[in-house]
């Protein structure tokens, strides 16, 4: 008879091997995609170790233990384990080792600086969703001067950019007007760029240095460094 002390929740160990989240790893169970030593499993479904899973037909690693890490993207690269077109993925810089884990959030092509990747779902779900409000910082450089007023739209009111109303933190890093600091909560894609189009500028470099607690520091551009999650 086995000991409950040595079961898993299904769930919680399908975060961990497919870097999903719990909530998702339930969808996944309830649809039928997820047999168990060969046989579709119900909802609160435990495991003891050992046992056979698999997802849609193939046989899951079953010995994976959470990784993070941070990576220094640099501009060219694409967040996506496939290449889009000629462009190559952050993949191709990462060891093999890696290839199973997933950013947390998103840089576009021409975006460059931290970038967290995990198997872990639910510290990806932590870092992402708007409840938990993780504040980004950007480098954010413009082709333009932004103007006082664009400035005070920005930080004080928002911009209507086609998905809601996008607010900004924004710090002056010199005279020219050019060069900011970024601050943001939210995540919606491109939003940083989307917001200057909006008024008229383009972003013409974007760079993050910090996501959450976690910061860039001094790893260099196109190297990363796994670090441990308290």
């Amino acid at each position: 008879m086995t000991n409950d002390s040595n079961l898993i929740r299904l769930n919680k160990h399908l975060a961990l091997l497919l870097g999903v989240s719990r909530r998702e790893a339930d969808d996944m169970i309830a649809k039928g995609t997820v047999l168990v030593n060969g046989k579709p499993v119900i909802l609160g479904a435990r495991i003891e170790p050992g046992d056979s899973i698999s997802v849609n037909g193939e046989l899951i690693n079953n010995n994976a233990d959470h990784q993070y890490v941070i990576f220094n993207k640099p501009i060219g690269y694409v967040c996506s384990r496939r290449a889009q077109g000629d462009n190559p993925t952050i993949y191709d810089l990462l060891p093999a080792d890696m290839a199973s884990l997933k950013p947390v959030g998103r840089l576009d092509k021409n975006s460059s600086g931290l970038l967290i990747l995990t198997n872990d779902g639910d510290f990806a779900h932590q870092m992402t969703h708007p409840k938990f409000s993780k504040v980004k910082v950007y480098q954010v450089s413009l082709d333009t001067p932004l103007q006082p007023l664009h400035q005070q739209m920005i930080a004080d009111y928002g911009v209507e950019i086609g998905d809601g109303t996008s607010k900004l933190g924004l710090e002056r890093t010199d005279d020219e007007r050019k060069n900011w600091i970024v601050t943001m909560s939210e995540g919606r894609n491109r939003q940083i760029r989307r917001t200057f189009i909006a008024l008229g500028y383009e972003v013409t470099e974007l760079h993050r240095t910090n996501f959450g607690s976690y910061s860039l520091g001094d790893i260099k551009s196109g190297e990363y460094k796994t670090i441990n999650i308290a």
